[in-house]
Formats: structure tokens, C-alpha cells, sequence
């Protein structure tokens, strides 16, 4: 158990608080992946209100897996991020994260919908491969322990090879769409500090899982 907690200690957690990019980046280009010429903007925009909430739990959890003896690093800790998703993925290699965490809120169309995903990468030879069994698994414990602290819906996971922030990620990486802000409902949960403190508590429980095993 030791050797565990040594492990556990010296592992760094990276959160990736979704969108809040300045507006004059906001529309600029990157690539989707190392030496692609497909191109997509920098950050999309995200459902209203989402990237306060994505960033309002990224605290949170940086919160609690600090007292659990993890280190943490964040992508933005403001508005106004200048960088893309490209960036973002390279803030988190450089740091040699045990787990890239990208925190996000969903949104539809159909206000009734509602639940948590987690989003993994696919596996995309020279992209992805290295990473993709160490994603799932950390996108398996993530979305259970995510159903299990907030009793949420479970939507399960999907795999998406069309994320920049996945691409050039050479960490294990996942993405937690926490609920759906286009749902009345759920969007008033994820503004709350109590839902948002039972997410970052389930976010922390599935990043020490994943670093201890």
C-alpha cells in the first residue's frame, strides 16, 4: 500500500477546463492532429454557460485530489485562454501527466435529454495508439464513478477520433460531458455548488483509481 500512495503522490493530474478561449482566438485554425492538413478552430464556443461550470468544477477538483496527495496542473485557470485544444494537449505532455482530465457540460437540441458521457479517443494509428487502452480504462472509471456520486443518467462512453484535444494528446486523456446545460433541469445542477462539489468528487476518486492501479 506504500508503493501505492508513492505512486499516487507523485502522479500529476492535468485539468482541462472546456472552452473559455478568448474571442479573437476563439475562431483561429489548428490542425486536428500531428501533420494533418484538416483544420478546426480553435474552440468552438461550447453550450452557453458552459465554460464557467467546466471551470468552477476543475477548481473543485483540483481541490480534493490535492488533499489526496496528487499533484495538479490546469490548462486555464481564468477566462481568456489564448491557446486552442492543440495547446491545451501540449501544456499537458510537457508536464508528463499521468492522465489528461478534460472537464466539459453537453448540449442538445432536445432539452429532455439528459445524463453524463464520457468521451475517449479512438485508436488512430501515429495519433493515438500509444495512448488509447490507458484512455478507456481511465474514461470506464471516470464515467463510473461520475454516475455513482451524482446519480445522474449513464450514457456511457464514446470513442471520437475528431478531437483536437485527443490528437496530439501523448498522455492518457479523457472527456467528461458532466450533463446537458439545454436541459432546465440538469443546467441548474451544474450551476450549483452542491452538484458541482458531487462531480468533483467523483473526478477525484477516478483519477486516484487510475494512478494507483
Amino acid at each position: 500500500m506504500a508503493d501505492l500512495l508513492a505512486v499516487a503522490a507523485a502522479a500529476l493530474i492535468c485539468l482541462d477546463p472546456g472552452h473559455g478561449t478568448a474571442p479573437d482566438v476563439a475562431r483561429e485554425v489548428e490542425p486536428i492532429g500531428p501533420g494533418s492538413r484538416e483544420l478546426k478552430v480553435k474552440d468552438g464556443g461550447g453550450a452557453p454557460g458552459e465554460a464557467p461550470v467546466a471551470l468552477a468544477i476543475a477548481r473543485r477538483t483540483r481541490t480534493l485530489l490535492l488533499a489526496r496527495g496528487l499533484r495538479v496542473a490546469m490548462t486555464r485557470t481564468s477566462d481568456g485562454y489564448r491557446g486552442g485544444n492543440r495547446e491545451r494537449a501540449r501544456f499537458c505532455n510537457a508536464r508528463g501527466a499521468a492522465l489528461m482530465l478534460r472537464i466539459h457540460a453537453d448540449a442538445s437540441t432536445d432539452p429532455s435529454r439528459h445524463g453524463i458521457t464520457t468521451l475517449v479517443p479512438a485508436r488512430r494509428g501515429g495519433w493515438t495508439g500509444d495512448i488509447y487502452a490507458r484512455s478507456r480504462r481511465a474514461g470506464r472509471l471516470v464515467q463510473k464513478e461520475l454516475v455513482q456520486a451524482t446519480g445522474a443518467s449513464d450514457l456511457g462512453i464514446v470513442e471520437r477520433g475528431d478531437l483536437t484535444g485527443f490528437n496530439w494528446a501523448d498522455v492518457p486523456v479523457v472527456l467528461a460531458e458532466t450533463g446537458f446545460m439545454s436541459n432546465p433541469g440538469e443546467r441548474a445542477l451544474l450551476q450549483s455548488a452542491s452538484y458541482q462539489r458531487r462531480i468533483a468528487a467523483g473526478l477525484a476518486s477516478a483519477a486516484q483509481r487510475f494512478v494507483m492501479r
